[in-house]
């Protein structure tokens, strides 16, 4: 049976929303807020935005032609919830409350699943969020740090590593729960995980600075001289944060995060227009290196993890458009596993196949509490 099924995936300054019917999009759009749009909200909590971005995505229902009545359910990105295991979850009460309060954080992903549920009561259809970037599968051993005081905790790609690994394991024949993989997010933020049947039983936490660096965040950095630093009066913390997350990586070598960029200077020897570039050509040339080195030793780490059954290795994410960097890393771990690449997130189908899986068997649907 063919699905209507409206996505919401929201960010800090826009919306990406898409309306489909069966497996044709009536609309797939990207709406950019100025700061201007989002100045009356300045320092307030995130959730003040819902009216904005309600009315816009009623208004682009309206122009085309989509009665509600018609919707069969409404899907939203997940937001900052206390840890779930993966899978859909029913939009209700206790989830509504904690993400409207921010308890668990304040996040522009919170409103996914907040403006799931307002439309789909006017529609009178369930809403749903699906793998939010909490989701926690660890095993006990994956929490241990070395510092009881500061355990590993999951923070990845969940949308996106899943949605590939199911992706993958149907063309081989096979269901989700039914392999083992390593799948390696690879954007401005880095995340690598090992699958295993079904479950994301280790990952690395690039959000907290764990794992291979990124072209805008630090990874892993040897944490004595890192104390050094926080302590050194140097530097705020602030500052410090901002070269973990924004100005470490790829940036804090090459003066910028923009990889296709980098790959033109080093196969050309020439700069745009305006570059950050503030490296030489061979200085580059290593930066992307350690940058392939780290995401393929992450690989192998997981690899380990799985204790080498390893069906497929998957790459996604928008490193992965790029044609160099998965060739080099099929050269460090293509004799593990087959391997894979699904360049970009596509986030939206993400949603939308969850959303549909959870309306053709709704025994799937997980409840929040």
């Amino acid at each position: 049976m063919a699905y209507n099924i409206l996505v919401i995936n929201p960010g800090s300054t826009s919306d990406d929303i898409g309306y489909y019917r069966g497996n044709k999009a009536v609309f797939e759009v990207t709406v950019r807020y100025s700061m201007t749009d989002l100045e009356p909200y300045e320092g307030k909590n995130v959730t003040d935005q819902i009216p904005l971005r309600r009315k816009l995505i009623l208004d682009y229902l309206l122009d085309h032609n989509v009665p509600l009545k018609e919707i069969n359910a409404v899907i939203g990105r997940g937001g900052l919830l206390h840890a779930l295991e993966g899978g859909v979850y029913a939009v209700n009460e206790p989830m509504m409350k904690d993400l409207t309060v921010g308890k668990y954080g304040s996040h522009a992903s919170n409103l996914g699943g907040i403006l799931a549920h307002d439309i789909a009561k006017y529609a009178g259809c369930p809403s749903f969020i699906a793998n939010p970037v909490i989701v926690d599968e660890l095993e006990p051993v994956a929490r241990y740090s070395g510092m009881p005081e500061n355990p590993r905790i999951s923070i990845f790609h969940a949308l996106s590593q899943k949605r590939v690994a199911r992706l993958i394991a149907g063309k081989r024949g096979k269901t989700y729960e039914e392999v083992n993989c390593v799948v390696c997010h690879g954007g401005g933020g880095v995340s690598v995980g090992a699958h295993r049947k079904g479950r994301v039983i280790d990952v690395t936490n690039g959000f907290e600075g764990d794992g291979p660096m990124t072209p805008q965040r630090s990874g892993s950095t040897p944490g004595s001289k890192l104390v050094q630093m926080c302590f050194s009066g140097k530097y705020t913390e602030e500052e410090i944060r901002f070269k973990m997350r924004g100005k470490g990586g790829l940036v804090a070598y090459t003066g910028t995060s923009d990889v296709k960029e980098l790959e033109e200077y080093i196969s050309k020897g020439k700069k745009r227009p305006g570059s950050l570039i503030t490296c030489s050509r061979a200085e580059a040339k290593l930066a992307l290196e350690a940058l392939i080195y780290q995401l393929s030793k992450a690989i192998g780490e997981m690899a380990v993890v799985l204790e080498g059954k390893v069906d497929f290795i998957a790459l996604t994410g928008g490193l992965m458009h790029s044609q160099y960097i998965p060739q080099r890393i099929s050269e460090y771990v293509g004799w593990i596993a087959p391997l894979y690449v699904f360049p970009g997130s596509e986030e939206k189908d993400a949603l939308r196949e969850a959303a549909r899986r959870a309306l053709e068997n709704p025994k799937i649907v997980k409840q929040y509490n």
